[in-house]
């Protein structure tokens, strides 16, 4: 079980680290992606522990309401990352572009802990019914909201800071002015 979990820090340190690189973040706005991770990780023991006395599911490899602790860690990387991409995708498409990307986290996370707990009964074990499987879904919109909401705070709107990588590049007119010479 550690080994999974820390198989899985390992890799989402790696996609928060092509999130940075991809999505040209700032070192603020890295910065604030983290602090909204952090937030996630100390908000979802919460949200686990309300969840485990409301039965909608459960680690049965702790004797806590909430998970086990080596989680927190991969739960902070996920979300700074995703906390990334929804601000690029903010900064792209807007109000609706957040709306869809939201949407399709819902369904993509609920899925994924879903398939993890078809996978890996001792990791996680969901009551049945539809319930827990929307209230899955709302956490991962509400969660995700939230990290990006304190990464807003912290480093401004989707569109108030220049994306990095900037320096020593032209424009990309004056690349197509060049063209046409």
């Amino acid at each position: 079980m550690h080994f999974i979990l820390i198989a899985a820090s390992c890799v989402y340190a790696a996609v928060l680290a092509a999130a940075v690189y991809f999505t040209r973040a700032t070192a603020r706005r890295v910065a604030g992606a983290l602090a909204g991770g952090v937030t996630v990780a100390i908000v979802g023991v919460g949200v686990e522990t309300l969840a485990h006395m409301l039965g909608w599911w459960r680690y049965p490899s702790v004797e806590t309401p909430y998970g086990p602790p080596l989680m927190y860690p991969a739960v902070v990387l996920l979300f700074s990352a995703l906390a990334l991409i929804g601000w690029r995708v903010t900064r792209r498409f807007g109000w609706r572009g957040q709306a869809v990307f939201l949407a399709a986290l819902a369904i993509l996370g609920a899925l994924r802990d879903y398939g993890w707990a078809a996978r890996l009964p001792e990791l996680i074990v969901f009551a049945p019914g539809i319930g827990p499987a929307l209230v899955d879904a709302a956490c991962w919109v509400g969660l995700a909201a939230l990290a990006q909401a304190v990464m807003r705070w912290l480093a401004g709107p989707a569109r108030s800071d220049p994306l990095a990588r900037r320096s020593g590049r032209r424009k990309p007119d004056e690349n197509y002015a060049k063209l046409l010479k």
